[in-house]
């Protein structure tokens, strides 16, 4: 994706917690680094890695105690009066966004980001209605109290207010976090699909390794405030053992076969995904029936 223009860049971003006091720290510190148009980026580390300080300020919810957010070649701080703006082009879905939620129906809270945009009328309707179909929420649920629902079901109707403000890139904080497994995949089906067929750039924040493997195209790695790595999935996990000894975790079929590699199986120890697992173990029971 090097030769397309990007969408965010960030340059040399440091943000400090209480600064000029005993307490001050670096949330992040001196972060460099680009996101692509279309691109669905992962980012993963440790809790108080700096991933939730680093993704408030895509879209100017934190301001940088030095280095530069650009949105499109634009410093989104260069117009203070204008980064209302640019949180309506960035979309941010905190984790558990079900607690935002406030309004007396469905529609009315997916239509309440759309509204403050000054959509009206037949727009206001149709953004409502199309962020609710690709989240999967149902027309007979639009006009349901938002607290009458299930968890997943209000997660899918927060989801959906962001949507509805049809944002340029769209945020995502543990999106799935409390889910249970289906939940979970349902969810992240509903995502992939956006993203598909929108083509909208997504950046996925998760400590679920299987998550970040088998959705994204790019992962950053931050740890203790830096970028411990940045590439595709296949190049993070092949430094799997990089991974476990910074006490981060990896995709559970990579866990497989690391232990099938060590019992002497000739097969991928950074393996990431069931389908590699699957063709590299039936390679082997190949190559074993014609000896």
């Amino acid at each position: 994706m090097e030769h397309l223009q990007p969408i965010i860049q960030v340059k040399h971003l440091t943000h400090t917690y209480g600064a000029g006091t005993p307490f001050q720290r670096s949330a992040v510190e001196d972060l460099s680094f680009e996101v692509y148009p279309g691109e669905f980026l992962g980012i993963i580390g440790h809790t108080g890695s700096g991933k939730s300080t680093l993704i408030q300020h895509l879209n100017g919810l934190l301001k940088p105690t030095s280095g530069q957010i650009l949105l499109n070649g634009r410093d989104i701080w260069a117009e203070p009066k204008k980064i209302r703006e640019v949180r309506f082009r960035v979309g941010l879905v905190f984790q558990y966004p079900e607690y935002q939620l406030f309004e007396e129906t469905v529609y009315k809270d997916i239509a309440f980001g759309p509204a403050n945009q000054g959509k009206t009328g037949e727009a206001l309707d149709r953004s409502v209605r199309e962020a609710a179909r690709l989240v999967g929420v149902r027309d007979e649920q639009l006009d349901k109290s938002p607290f009458e629902l299930s968890g997943g079901q209000k997660r899918r109707v927060a989801l959906a207010g962001v949507l509805a403000m049809e944002p340029e890139v769209l945020i995502l904080d543990e999106p799935t976090a409390g889910l249970d497994p289906a939940g979970r995949e349902n969810l992240m089906a509903n995502i992939r699909d956006f993203h598909r067929n929108r083509k909208t750039t997504v950046i996925l924040v998760s400590h679920s390794m299987d998550e970040i493997a088998q959705n994204t195209d790019r992962i950053l790695v931050l740890k203790r405030a830096k970028i411990l790595m940045s590439g595709t999935p296949a190049e993070i996990f092949t430094r799997s053992g990089e991974l476990l000894s910074a006490g981060l975790d990896v995709p559970e079929v990579t866990r497989v076969a690391m232990a099938l590699r060590e019992r002497g199986l000739d097969v991928d120890p950074a393996v990431y995904t069931v389908e590699a697992l699957e063709r590299q173990l039936l390679a082997l029971r190949g190559r074993a029936g014609g000896c």
